[in-house]
């Protein structure tokens, strides 16, 4: 599964695409207004809406006539990674890319295709008392390799009750399984999930989704509550147990260049032409390749040469590689947005005294600094959508006929606007901030306020938007900002985790260390006050998941944010909602919220670029892109 925080990483954001649901976060999102290469600016200031806005779900389609004659099966898929992957084992994996080749030859229980219908891949989910109780079907066509036989729902009920609900497991769906969920066969090809009050969002939590495992190869790890066997255990690992259940199977595994997959003969979903009519003889290429190609020049020659059937492409380059004839570029929606996160923890804002984050009008006067618009057109290449608040704006949730305040255009952009903000801010505070003549802030000790704000080294899209950040902060908010480079994956260690306090047990809370405990005393190694490292997911389909981000006490606030608003109730009546109507009505008044808070600097929704080889047939430019992979096939 993916990082459960939601987080992408600084890796290029679009690898395959083979199934965006197959690990919790991996869904595609990002606005298309202005993602054709329009500016999608109607004169005021903020995005109009374009004749792409209602196609980023894509439409319901009837496949069930098949076509007149099916594709042949020929050659080999080829796709590049960006870094090898650490384990395949399904039951422990938590990275997006290690997700998508384990779905090649294991799929999961379900996903969704255009038009947001859930396409029923192991199982279908539905209920008929408004989410409280969903009932799980499972094919009756699934096989594992030999020993184990037929796939029945007490495969999937015993990993639930023995391994993600069991306190020894460490596995990577634990933390969706919490013991008020109860799981129980009900026969042989059906089981019933209970939850403690209804959610009609459920299977778009992705919670309920689940990995087919052999009860068979589970029971001796089970009996000795052996954890660390299970994680290194050779089937598991090498994915040898998998049957039919995936479109590929694994056939050699190089831990350092890469993957190498066979077609599987007797796929499961050809049984499914009621969902797609292609699948009747899926996968329709003889193999497929993954190879590890670490820099990103290297990925797009291999792209431009025909080595790879897909790479992901910068912003910068598309107009390059869609002018190629061998190569088609697609504007991919995802779900991951640009912040400017604030630390609003005691260790944040290091300009002067006191934590002026932690201010809403001094975070609205961040937001009025920014020109969002500009820095779609000139950073993204406006492959991206201004954001204003925490959806899209072609969500169903996304309150387009509410008030909402658009900060970064408009009238909510330019130095007059974020200085007089500013100022109400500092007059709130005991300590004694001031503008000078030349609209500077200043600390209390006379000096310019300077702060520092942290991007991904290696990531040019990146830190061209830090230096923009920096350079509209210095311009209209007269606060000076350091831009430094670093690994990701240092900047999670030393600056986004807080260090668990020796007294956690005696704190308010104490939820890990992406919130290790009150913000006036739990942490990070290091001071820090700003950064773009991480982009956040605003889960469109269902924002209950997103919940976590704007709650004080959540098991994930490492940048120390307490909402000025009721937060939690309003979450609360959202998961209680009884029909649709009530969570748009809901989810309107959280998100105006969400964009009068300001959070975080809230700036856009870029989309995937991603470029594939011209004469594949099958890449599609909406939010499921990849749904039906196993179908794709070359034009003759």
């Amino acid at each position: 599964m993916s990082d459960p925080h939601g987080r992408r990483s600084d890796e290029s954001r679009s690898t395959s695409r083979r199934r965006w649901l197959q690990a919790v976060g991996v869904a595609g999102a990002a606005g298309l207004a202005g993602c054709t290469g329009g500016s999608g600016d109607d004169g005021t200031g903020s995005p109009s809406e374009t004749e792409t806005d209602g196609d980023a779900l894509g439409t319901a389609t009837e496949q069930s006539t098949p076509p007149a004659e099916l594709p042949e099966v020929t050659g080999t898929y080829n796709t590049v990674l960006s870094s090898p992957v650490d384990t395949l084992n399904p039951l422990y994996n938590n990275a997006n890319s290690a997700g998508t080749i384990i779905s090649y030859a294991l799929e999961m229980g379900y996903g969704f295709q255009p038009g947001n219908r859930q396409l029923p891949q192991l199982y279908e989910l539905t209920t008929e008392d408004g989410g409280k109780t969903w009932t799980g079907k499972v094919r009756e066509n699934l096989q594992f390799s030999e020993p184990y036989g037929q796939v029945t729902a007490e495969d999937f009920v015993y990993q639930v009750q023995e391994l993600h609900q069991a306190d020894w497991a460490s596995t990577a769906s634990s933390s969706r399984w919490p013991a008020e969920v109860t799981i129980e066969q009900t026969s042989e090809f059906e089981f019933e999930i209970t939850l403690p009050s209804a959610n009609l969002l459920y299977p778009q939590t992705y919670e309920p989704l689940l990995y087919p495992i052999p009860k068979g190869l589970l029971e001796p790890y089970v009996a000795e509550e052996d954890d660390q066997g299970l994680q290194q255990d050779e089937e598991l690992l090498n994915l040898e147990f998998t049957g039919n259940l995936g479109a590929y199977t694994l056939e050699e595994w190089n831990r350092s260049s890469g993957m190498t997959f066979t077609r599987n003969e007797d796929y499961y979903l050809r049984d499914a032409t009621d969902q797609n009519a292609l699948f009747e003889e899926a996968p329709y290429f003889e193999g497929l390749e993954v190879t590890i190609v670490q820099e990103q020049a290297s990925r797009l020659a291999a792209l431009e040469t025909g080595e790879t059937d897909t790479a992901s492409v910068p912003p910068e380059r598309v107009e390059r590689f869609d002018g190629l004839d061998n190569v088609d570029v697609k504007v991919v929606p995802q779900p991951y947005n640009e912040v400017c996160v604030y630390n609003m923890r005691e260790n944040g804002w290091n300009a002067g005294p006191g934590n002026l984050f932690r201010e809403k009008k001094f975070r609205q006067g961040l937001g009025c600094a920014v020109d969002k618009r500009t820095l779609v057109e000139g950073v993204f290449r406006d492959y991206a959508n201004v954001e204003y608040t925490w959806q899209p704006r072609w969500s169903q949730w996304y309150p387009s006929e509410a008030d909402m305040m658009e900060f970064g255009t408009g009238d909510l952009y330019g130095a007059e606007a974020a200085q007089s903000r500013i100022e109400e801010a500092i007059d709130n505070v005991e300590y004694d901030y001031s503008y000078d003549s030349n609209g500077r802030l200043l600390n209390p000790s006379g000096q310019q306020c300077t702060i520092t704000l942290y991007h991904s080294a290696g990531q040019n899209t990146e830190r061209s938007m830090a230096e923009f950040i920096a350079q509209e902060f210095e311009d209209n908010a007269g606060i000076a900002v350091e831009v430094n480079a670093i690994q990701g994956a240092q900047f999670a260690r030393e600056y986004w985790q807080q260090e668990i306090p020796e007294n956690a047990d005696e704190l308010e809370w104490s939820n890990g260390a992406y919130n290790a405990g009150p913000r006036d005393v739990a942490t990070s190694p290091n001071a820090w006050d700003m950064t773009v490292v991480f982009g956040l997911n605003t889960y469109p389909l269902n924002p209950l998941a997103g919940e976590v981000f704007f709650q004080k006490d959540s098991f994930y606030n490492p940048y120390g944010y307490y909402p000025s608003w009721d937060a939690k109730s309003l979450f609360e009546e959202a998961n209680a909602a009884e029909s649709q109507e009530e969570l748009e009505e809901i989810f309107g008044e959280i998100f105006v919220n969400i964009a009068e808070d300001q959070p975080m600097g809230m700036l856009a929704f870029p989309a995937d670029t991603v470029g594939y080889a011209a004469d594949l047939d099958g890449p599609v430019e909406n939010f499921f892109n990849g749904w039906d992979f196993s179908a794709w096939h070359r034009d003759e």
